[in-house]
């Protein structure tokens, strides 16, 4: 009878202490209940890479990588996965089974899904390209007059029109796409009755393209605004689109780079800011597409180049908000510089009114991050106050203690004299005596406000799950709506292992071995705060977070369904669900 080859590979891992394998490759440090070591899939001076051995996985937070023992085999190995086992196996002894390979089938099977999700994008993209010129679009057509963007630029980054809720379904339904595929490209989205709708309806559409030329995802811009619904809106996440790993117009700074090389690259805010831009002349142009910049996006921009410009929105107080977590960045080896734009204009407003030559002005006084952040201290005080110059210069200092050369903070140092009149003496000796930064000791909770927040939550409920966490061993998994797919892909596997008497963490990787959200979720830097006094309480307030995060997307859904009924019955008996979800969420428990 033939071996089960999933039984075969838990025994292959059981058989191989994950510590013992890595240990026979590399030197290892114990410290607590991790070990430690430089990691060996990137240049490194101090150890990153830890190895959780009660669970089985390592995850290093320098580049990112996490895996099994298989994986780790892989990777260092290079080798794929069948050669993999195939050490492994040598190494305890074991003999590898005979299989019918369905994992080759299932990659098959999730190819020619993509596939197909992808050549449905691709219709629809055409579709708002040729609704925009139909002669029905003339608003959209004056807005773009409007806006100063040319027809070849428009045709460029083929922007297209979604006129109302109807148009596009019935179109890729004619063309053979399932409902079901409608659904799922994100493109549609269905209504308690299981009517399709545009999912972008009535706005200005934008093609979001990936570095292959793919059609992955659309951007949609209302022209007038209306307080029921958001200015912008994207794609919801998809097998096909994950907004934290790609950037706007990147396909296009992909042509640039072939063609000639890159300088640097200019990241902004918005699409409207990269299609301004790009018309004036500036091809290294891409966007965040609204989000604060995540890791997964710098290493795609270092793909093409090394010296990163940002230029977000606003003034330069108004910046600072949103560069709080570029230092970070700065780790992933890329220069990066902040444009500053002044007089709360945008990127767009500035090569309207001041032209090409006056973004490149902006763009010539780019400067080092920590310098910007004096900047932008700066710019939120009146100096000739008192009470405000002190303010500025304790907070100016506070961000000089964040350099590590001396060079730099002697710089700074005078850079803050000449703008507030105190001696350089002065401001070294309060920089010396400067109270040390106290680390809170308690997890912090998570904040409704914070862009992302239910996703921190989600990989917080979900990593506290895998772990087995007492507080998390009898929580209902599938009472949620999981957005992501990968979250759901991981709540699901909980939820089979819970049944088989036992959760291993490390089979996961089993299911989403190339996963980006794994080394998030096993995030070796939960430690402490897992089993810590305040651990439950984070967990029943992550849990309160998704809960209202899933009512509130349930309430957006029915408001589009809304817009979308024909009949006062269908409206009314949406209504009554909009209500009943309302009053679900004033009833969740947990932080308000």
């Amino acid at each position: 009878m033939m071996q089960d080859f999933g039984a075969f590979i838990r025994t292959l891992k059981d058989r191989n202490d994950i510590v013992d394998v890595i240990g026979s490759y590399m030197k290892l440090e114990r410290r607590g209940y991790q070990y430690w070591a430089c990691c060996p899939f990137h240049h490194e001076k101090t150890p990153s890479f830890a190895i959780n051995s009660a669970d089985k996985y390592y995850h290093c937070f320098g580049c990112g990588k996490s895996g099994d023992v298989i994986s780790f085999v892989k990777e260092y190995e290079n080798v794929d996965f069948n050669q993999a086992v195939q050490i492994l196996a040598a190494r305890a002894g074991l003999e590898v089974p005979a299989r019918d390979d369905k994992s080759a089938e299932e990659v098959l099977l999730k190819k020619k899904k993509r596939d197909r999700l992808l050549a449905l994008m691709k219709d629809a993209a055409r579709y708002y390209l040729n609704t925009l010129y139909s002669g029905r679009a003339q608003e959209y057509l004056d807005y773009l007059e409007k806006r100063e963007i040319a027809p070849s630029t428009a045709r460029r980054f083929g922007l297209g029109a979604s006129l109302d809720y109807n148009g596009l379904p019935a179109y890729l339904l004619a063309q053979g796409y399932t409902p079901e595929e409608c659904v799922e490209s994100g493109a549609c989205g269905r209504t308690r009755e299981g009517k399709l709708y545009d999912a972008e309806a009535g706005r200005l559409i934008i093609p979001i393209i990936n570095n292959v030329d793919e059609v992955i995802a659309f951007g949609g811009r209302l022209l007038k605004k209306d307080p029921n619904r958001g200015k912008y809106v994207n794609t919801r996440e998809t097998m096909l689109f994950d907004k934290r790993k790609n950037l706007f117009n990147i396909n296009l700074v992909k042509r640039e780079k072939r063609a000639g090389g890159l300088a640097g690259l200019i990241i902004l805010e918005g699409y409207m800011d990269v299609i301004s831009l790009y018309q004036a002349g500036f091809k290294n142009v891409v966007a965040s597409m609204g989000t604060s910049l995540t890791k997964e996006q710098v290493r795609l921009a270092k793909r093409y180049s090394e010296n990163i410009f940002i230029s977000y929105d606003g003034d330069a107080a108004g910046q600072s908000g949103n560069l709080r977590g570029l230092k970070l960045l700065e780790n992933e080896g890329v220069k990066i510089r902040v444009v500053p734009l002044t007089g709360g204009l945008d990127p767009d407003d500035v090569v309207r009114r001041q032209g090409a030559e006056g973004y490149q002005k902006c763009l010539d006084a780019a400067m080092p991050l920590i310098d910007f952040r004096i900047y932008a201290a700066r710019s939120k005080y009146d100096l000739k106050k008192t009470d405000e110059l002190r303010e500025f210069i304790r907070e100016a200092l506070s961000i000089v203690r964040d350099s590590e050369s001396e060079t730099e903070r002697e710089e700074l140092l005078k850079s803050i004299s000449r703008d507030s009149g105190v001696s350089l003496g002065a401001l070294q000796r309060d920089l010396d005596h400067l109270p040390e930064s106290k680390e809170e000791t308690v997890f912090p909770a998570p904040k409704r406000e914070e862009e992302g927040s239910a996703v921190k939550a989600a990989r917080f409920v979900l990593c506290a799950c895998l772990l087995s966490r007492p507080y998390a061993a009898e929580f209902d998994l599938s009472s949620l709506d999981w957005e992501n797919d990968e979250h759901k892909t991981i709540a699901d596997f909980v939820m089979r292992e819970r049944q088989n008497g036992r959760v291993r963490a490390s089979g996961i990787f089993d299911f989403l071995p190339e996963s980006g959200e794994i080394e998030k979720i096993l995030n070796l830097d939960f430690g402490d705060n897992l089993e810590g006094e305040h651990a439950e309480k984070y967990f029943r307030d992550c849990v309160g977070i998704l809960q209202k995060s899933m009512y509130a997307r349930k309430i957006a859904e029915e408001r589009e369904a809304f817009n979308a009924a024909q009949s006062s019955e269908e409206k009314r008996e949406i209504l009554l669900r909009i209500d009943t979800y309302t009053k679900k969420m004033k009833n969740i428990g947990g932080m308000a």
